[in-house]
Formats: structure tokens, sequence, C-alpha cells
């Protein structure tokens, strides 16, 4: 048994490390590349393609393929497609903009249902295991934050000159943080993690009960919930919390980047000017820790204490990176930054999904959950990424492969747009149920399955 919980673990930390090769640090190649324009939409098409693909990717593995041999063959497409980027990027210094966009946007369409294929690939073996999903699923799926840390470390630090590798935490315009590097890791990664879903046991197509509409199968039926108002307030405000979703993964990198062009010394050779893409790493050690205080939380405070104070982690979050600087003691500021990013994205997250899976009768739980993930992680990150590009872009341009200027206006913006939230969701939602409870037996809850999203 603790062999299939390893095999799982081992697919977990693949799973993540092909995402964690690039999503942080592909903004200071991007700029490079001449496509510094383009960064929001880079990481807006990631929030657009999560409204419509995994829904997609899971009707196939339902239906018609196994849901381990979808999972490989989607990882397949998107690491040949991330391959494609890093030989794209070899060929050119100026890679042209259109065709890298369609095979980057390729290649997320097909990563992106993989989070939730790599879920449903774990739950079906543990259950066929005669494991408990609830309690050995967790520490199964930290492996993924553990290797998308090490990925982040791996090309933070790794060199290529074109001639030979090497390995520095101080200046270098060689590393993999800086140059389409980072596509052959993550390409790779992928598939490798391909040929390792061979070595999985089998996952059957489940039998299906009764006929569903297209309207079902798609969970288009889930925004009847919206005719609830104290539900519709909620998803309204998962749409509003998740457009600060991918902010920091699209512009910390190149915020911290654009040190290295200051005329102060000190600063420009500084660690997190250097460092950036380690630095950030702390944010997902932040993340895996705090995963473990939601129970603690909800049961003390309840669910709108706690989700407000993931808003409230939000406005930190962002306010920090605006009043910090790379040298002591402004380089605390951003350690807390990346520290407070656990409690602004797990206690939402996954205190939400707890939330809407204990407010939906059975029938209507899958549903709403996709509706959730779609309301913050499709429409959410996908609008207010590309809001955040309009204001990097207002304040910043790009001078020398760094992107410049008042940064500090940026970040206070978002800090104010996050406190504004946090104010009228602690005015205007309502929480006339119960507080949920982790340990609510009469909805016989699994807490552990909300814990299955990442950025």
């Amino acid at each position: 048994m603790n062999f299939v919980k390893s095999r799982l673990s081992v697919m977990n930390f693949l799973e993540f490390a092909v995402w964690g090769a690039y999503l942080t640090c592909m903004s200071n190649y991007l700029g490079r590349a001449g496509m510094g324009a383009e960064i929001a939409w880079f990481y807006a098409i990631q929030g657009i393609v999560s409204i419509f693909m995994p829904t997609i990717m899971g009707i196939v593995a339902d239906r018609f393929i196994r849901p381990q041999r979808l999972l490989g063959l989607c990882h397949l497409v998107a690491g040949v497609c991330m391959i494609g980027l890093f030989w794209l990027g070899a060929v050119s210094e100026l890679p042209d903009k259109a065709l890298f966009m369609t095979v980057y946007t390729l290649s997320v369409a097909f990563y992106m249902p993989t989070l939730a294929l790599s879920n449903t690939v774990a739950f079906s073996i543990l259950r066929r295991s005669g494991l408990d999903t609830v309690k050995d699923f967790p520490p199964i799926r930290v492996l993924g934050t553990v290797g998308f840390i090490v990925t982040m470390w791996f090309v933070n630090c790794l060199t290529w000159d074109g001639v030979s590798l090497g390995f520095t935490l101080g200046e270098s315009v060689w590393k993999f943080q800086y140059t389409h590097m980072q596509f052959l890791v993550s390409g790779v990664l992928g598939v490798i993690l391909f040929l390792y879903t061979f070595t999985l046991p089998d996952c059957p197509l489940q039998p299906q009960a009764g006929h569903k509409s297209l309207s079902e199968a798609m969970g288009v039926s889930a925004f009847r919930l919206f005719k609830d108002r104290r539900m519709a307030m909620f998803f309204i405000f998962s749409m509003f919390l998740g457009m600060s979703l991918q902010v920091t993964n699209g512009y910390a990198g190149p915020f911290l980047t654009s040190f290295k062009s200051s005329q102060i010394a000190e600063i420009a050779s500084s660690f997190a000017a250097n460092n950036a893409t380690m630095l950030i790493s702390l944010s997902q050690i932040s993340e895996a820790l705090c995963i473990l205080m939601i129970p603690f939380f909800l049961r003390r405070y309840g669910i709108k204490m706690v989700m407000l104070m993931a808003m409230v982690a939000w406005v930190l979050r962002f306010g920090f990176f605006g009043v910090g600087s790379p040298q002591m003691p402004g380089v605390i500021l951003f350690i807390l930054s990346c520290i407070v990013y656990g409690v602004a994205f797990d206690f939402f997250n996954v205190s939400g999904g707890l939330f809407v899976d204990q407010q939906c009768g059975s029938s209507d739980r899958a549903a709403a959950q996709g509706l959730f993930m779609l309301m913050t992680n499709g429409l959410g990150a996908s609008i207010g990424t590309l809001a955040a590009g309009a204001v990097v872009d207002h304040y910043c341009h790009w001078e020398n492969g760094s992107l410049v200027g008042d940064w500090t206006s940026a970040w206070l913006i978002f800090a104010g747009y996050a406190a504004v939230v946090a104010i009228l969701f602690m005015i205007v939602f309502k929480d006339k149920a119960k507080s949920p409870s982790v340990s609510d037996s009469e909805n016989d809850q699994d807490p552990g399955g909300m814990i299955i999203e990442e950025r």
C-alpha cells in the first residue's frame, strides 16, 4: 500500500515540477525576447483555457479514455509544445510573437486540465487500493508543491552559456530563469511524466448512470445557483478575489529582477535582485504549511472570517512588495510578502471549496465546484491579469531587458483593490448558515479533496 502512495507522490511531484519550471520566471524571458508588452496575455491565456478545457477533458476521461492514459497524453502534447518554445527561442533571440504565443497556448491548453486529471487518477487509485483519500491524499499532494519549488530553484541557479552548464546564486545573464532554457526543463519533465503514467495502476472508466444533457455535462446547469443571493454573492466575490491570483505570478519576477538595473551596486548585486525565482519560492513553501493550518482556523473562526483573512493577506502580499526593497531591512518585507501568500491563496481556495461543498446538495456539488474554479481561476484570473498588465504598462517600461519604473504605485494600486474587495465582502456577504466545520459528519466532508489546486 505504501508503494502505491509513493508512486502517486512521484506523479504529483512531476505534475507540478512541470509548471514550476516557468510559471514565475517566464516574464523575465518574455521581456528579453521582445514580448514584454504581451506578458499579461500569456498569463491570461491560462485562465481562458481553464474556462473550458478541464471540463472537456473531464468528459473525455469519464467516457472515452482512461484517466491515467489521458493524463499522460495531455502531458505529452504540452511537453512537446514546451520543447517547441525552447526551439523557437534557440533559433532567434526575438521569436515570432504570433507563432510563439500559438505554441504556448496549445501547451497550456493541454496542461491546465492535468491539474484536475492528476487528482482524478490519485483518488481512483487510492480508493481501488483500499486507502482513505481524506487521510492519505494530502501528504501525496504536498509533494506536488515540493516539485514546484525544486524546479523553481533549479531554473533559478542553473546557467547555460551555449557551451557548458553552471550553477550560481550570483549575477548571470545565462541563468535558466532569464532564458528559453526554462521551457526545455518543463518540456522534458512533461515527457517524463507521460512515460511514467504507463507505470501507474489502471483507472477504469466509470459506467454512466443515465443520460446527461450537454449543458449538464459541461456544468452549465450550475449557474442556477445564482438564484440564491448568498451563493451569488459568494461566486461574485470569488471572481473579484480571483483577479489577484496571477498578478504576482506574472509580475513579481520582473519586479524583483528590475533592481539589477539599479545604479547602486549593493542593490544591483543583492540576492533578491539576482535570485527572484528562489525568493518567490518562499510563497510555495508557505502554501504547503498553511494547508495544515486551515482545519484549526475553520473550527475556531468560521468560514467568513477565514476568507476575510485571505483577503487581508492579499492586501499585505501586494503592500509589502510596494514598500519593500532588496536591502536590509526592506528585504524582510519581501520575505513577509511571500509568507502571507500562503494565507492569501490557501485560506480562500481551500476554505471556499469547503463552503461550496457544504452549502450545495449532493447532486450539485461537482457542478458547483466547477463553477467556483471557473469564477476564480477562469474569469477572475483572466480579467485580473489583463487589468494588472494595463496598470504595470502604465507605470513601468522595458529598458535593457528590465521592467523598470514606478513599481511602488502599481503594487499599492493592487493592494488598494484587494482592500476594497475585503471591505465590501465584510459588509455585503451574510453567512446565515452555520459555519462549516471540517468535522461535520452530516455532510460527509472530504476536506482533503479540496486541496487540489495551485496558483
